[in-house]
């Protein structure tokens, strides 16, 4: 428990670093090649605010642990 505890304090700041320092980020990166080819222009601006917000949702369904259960749920059968 303690340690989706700290992965869920870990990636919620992340993921809301990510979205205020996108901008960096791009200039670090330059354009992703994937996101600009399937989202169109300024793709990589979409994608990274998706990775941000997907980072932050789904450290905290981790950390409460709805996202194991969802998994499984899901995905249980064929394990």
């Amino acid at each position: 428990m303690t340690f989706r505890i700290l992965i869920g304090l870990i990636g919620i700041p992340l993921g809301f670093l990510l979205l205020k320092y996108r901008e960096r980020v791009k200039d670090w990166t330059g354009n992703i090649g994937w996101a600009e080819q399937y989202l169109g222009t300024g793709g990589t601006w979409s994608a990274l605010i998706l990775i941000g917000i997907l980072t932050i949702v789904l450290s905290f369904m981790f950390m409460v642990g709805s996202l194991q259960t969802m998994f499984f749920g899901a995905f249980g059968r064929f394990f």
